[in-house]
C-alpha cells in the first residue's frame, strides 16, 4: 500500500497579464512541520520549485516535474484576508475575496468525507467537469498517488506580484494551466482550503 504523507493547509494558484504563473502552497501540517513552497512557471514555459529545506525540496521534486529547484527562504503569512509571500525571486501580495460557488458547495460536505482519499476516486470526474484542469486524484512522479480534498475556496481579488523585482503586471486566468504535473489550479486566481495526501509506494527510497 505505501506511506500516505498528509499536507494540511491551503493552495493559491496565481496569473498574471506577463504570462507567470504560480501554485503557492502554505502547509499549516505535514510531515515536515509548518512550511510553504512556490511552485513558478515563467512566460517562457520554464517551471521552477522554491522550496524552504533540501528535504522538502528532494520531496516535491520526486512528486512533480521541475527545469530547475531552489532552495530559499520561504516567508507566506495567511491571515486577515491577505496572503504574502516572499520567496526569493517571487514576491506576492494577494487579496482574498469571497467564497465561490463551488465553495459553499464544497462546505456543506463533512470534512472527514471531502479528505477520505475513496471519496475523492469517486468524485474526481466530477470535479473535472466543475472545474476544468481540476482533479481530486491521481498519480504523481516517481509511482506515487495523489488525492485533494478541498474544502473551502475563495476568489483571489488582487494581487501584485513580482519576479526578480519585475512587476508581473496584473492579475489574470491561469492560462495555459500549469504543467508541474498532478498539480493543478482553476483557471480563475483562487485560494483553496486543501488536505493533500500523497502516496508514497514501498519501493521509494524517499
Amino acid at each position: 500500500m505505501g506511506t500516505r504523507w498528509i499536507f494540511d493547509g491551503h493552495i493559491a494558484g496565481i496569473g498574471t497579464a506577463t504570462g507567470l504563473r504560480a501554485v503557492v502552497g502554505v502547509w499549516q501540517r505535514s510531515p515536515f512541520g509548518s512550511f510553504a513552497d512556490v511552485m513558478v512557471q515563467l512566460p517562457s514555459g520554464q517551471r521552477l520549485l522554491l522550496a524552504p529545506t533540501e528535504e522538502v525540496a528532494g520531496f516535491i521534486s520526486a512528486t512533480y516535474s521541475f527545469d530547475e529547484v531552489t532552495v530559499v527562504d520561504v516567508n507566506a503569512l495567511l491571515a486577515e484576508g491577505l496572503l504574502t509571500v516572499d520567496a526569493g525571486p517571487f514576491r506576492l501580495r494577494a487579496g482574498i475575496g469571497g467564497r465561490t460557488l463551488l465553495g459553499s458547495a464544497l462546505k456543506a460536505v463533512p470534512r472527514r468525507l471531502a479528505v477520505h482519499t475513496a471519496w475523492l476516486r469517486a468524485i474526481s470526474p466530477v470535479a473535472a467537469m466543475l472545474s476544468p484542469g481540476a482533479r481530486t486524484s491521481g498519480t504523481a512522479g516517481s509511482g506515487r498517488l495523489e488525492y485533494y480534498g478541498v474544502s473551502d475556496l475563495h476568489h483571489i481579488s488582487s494581487a501584485v506580484v513580482s519576479w526578480e523585482g519585475v512587476d508581473a503586471g496584473a492579475l489574470a486566468h491561469i492560462r495555459p494551466g500549469v504543467t508541474f504535473g498532478f498539480s493543478s489550479v482553476p483557471p480563475r486566481p483562487s485560494l483553496a482550503r486543501v488536505c493533500t495526501t500523497v502516496v508514497v509506494p514501498a519501493s521509494d527510497p524517499l
